[in-house]
């Protein structure tokens, strides 16, 4: 993510609204990093619509990596 700076307000925008999405077990946001770190049920979210949600939120999301 980009913008996201060093605050936290910013990370826990992102955090309830990908927690939000149907499928997602647990999200932790770094600000300082700009990362989120999404857990979710295998198969029930895709990668472009957690994007989507960050873009929605008014941040920009880099090139996913999955684990």
């Amino acid at each position: 993510m980009y913008g996201l700076g060093c605050g936290g307000a910013g990370a826990t925008t992102l955090e309830r609204a990908l927690a939000a999405v149907p499928g997602v077990r647990s999200v932790y946001v770094n600000p300082a990093t700009e990362t989120a770190y999404v857990r979710s049920e295998p198969g029930a979210v895709d990668t472009w619509t957690l994007m989507r949600v960050v873009h929605r939120a008014g941040y920009h999301a880099g090139r996913p990596v999955e684990s």
